[in-house]
């Protein structure tokens, strides 16, 4: 018979509670709940029911986490638009300051201290804006101008590094224009290689992502990314769409929501993750389907508020991705 007297292992922690702060691939025994615990990556890819707005809306903007979101501006129920901020704690939104000039289909960046909202539709006639506004936590002061008036675009980054992407301008055709943002002015950046409106994003403004949108005719599934200068293609969306939200970054994202008509259902609630080459439909959507709604956050924690499913929604779902958790290791 072979002796094993050389086998080496790792001694298991005891503790009375768990680590505040374990790190991945921990392991402890818990004497007060006399369980085997370790801390691990989990798959839930969920969207969960969130606290409403205050005010249903779609063609909103927004920015933030999902447990400190900022939502603004839209079109709430009839035909006008509104200036109202709501902020979010993870639970439920409240009022923040109203925006200067109120608006809709505009876009914006940042987070709830520090948000970023610019162009938009100053009253639901297309009437296109390029202004601008910064967002402290509680009021909004203006901003530069954008070079150009539009509608319908995208936005990402943060407040002092935005990025506008695409939309609506007054020549009344689909743009390809970028712009960026560095806390004062606009500049110009490098053309989308496939003009659009209505797109999603998300990422940097050296780093962005545009995907999705309509060229004036039917939706895309066309993705760009941005590295600052110029835009080059990746992967395609697996569902062509317009008015969807994104979240994260570039190497990844999350795509949600959005409009593919006269197919059916025209309002979608389809939920695309992208690792920074293609992108993967996840099984489960969200649970109202939806187009022009506002998203925040990262890949594994964002958030979908607002938006038309039609009517208005006041809605919001907050989304779990692949995330490190506590576990129960069980043995047999």
């Amino acid at each position: 018979m072979v002796a094993y007297t050389g086998i080496q292992g790792q001694n298991i922690l005891i503790v009375s509670s768990d680590p505040a702060n374990p790190t991945e691939g921990q392991i402890w025994y818990n004497s007060t709940s006399n369980l085997l615990k370790g801390y691990q990556f989990a798959v839930v890819n969920a969207w969960a029911s969130g606290g409403n707005l205050n005010t249903a809306r779609r063609n909103l903007a927004g920015g933030g986490t999902q447990t400190a979101g900022l939502a603004f501006a839209g079109i709430p129920p009839g035909s006008g638009v509104t200036a109202a901020t709501e902020e979010y704690d993870g639970t439920s939104w409240t009022a923040g300051g109203n925006m200067g000039t109120a608006r809709a289909t505009l876009s914006g960046c940042g987070i709830q201290t520090a948000g970023l909202a610019f162009a938009g539709d100053t009253a639901n006639d297309g009437s296109n804006t390029g202004a601008t506004e910064e967002y402290d936590g509680s009021t909004w002061t203006g901003g530069g101008t954008m070079s150009t008036a539009r509608r319908a675009l995208a936005g990402t980054g943060i407040q002092t590094a935005g990025l506008a992407i695409g939309g609506y301008p007054p020549s009344n055709a689909a743009s390809a224009a970028t712009e960026e943002y560095d806390g004062t002015s606009w500049t110009n950046g490098g053309n989308l290689n496939t003009a659009r409106y209505y797109p999603g994003a998300a990422g940097t403004q050296t780093a962005g992502l545009a995907f999705g949108g309509t060229p004036g005719s039917g939706q895309i599934t066309s993705t760009e990314e941005y590295d600052g200068t110029s835009w080059t293609a990746g992967g395609n969306l697996n569902t062509a769409r317009e008015g969807l939200a994104g979240a994260g970054i570039q190497t990844a994202a999350l795509a949600f929501g959005g409009y593919l008509g006269p197919a059916s259902p025209e309002f979608q609630a389809a939920t695309e993750l992208y690792n920074g080459t293609s992108w993967t439909s996840n099984p489960t959507g969200l649970a109202t389907r939806r187009n022009s709604l506002g998203g925040a956050g990262i890949q594994t924690s964002a958030l979908a508020f607002g938006g038309n499913t039609p009517p208005n929604t006041a809605a919001t779902e907050e989304w779990t991705g692949s995330t490190l958790q506590t576990k129960t290791i069980t043995t047999s």
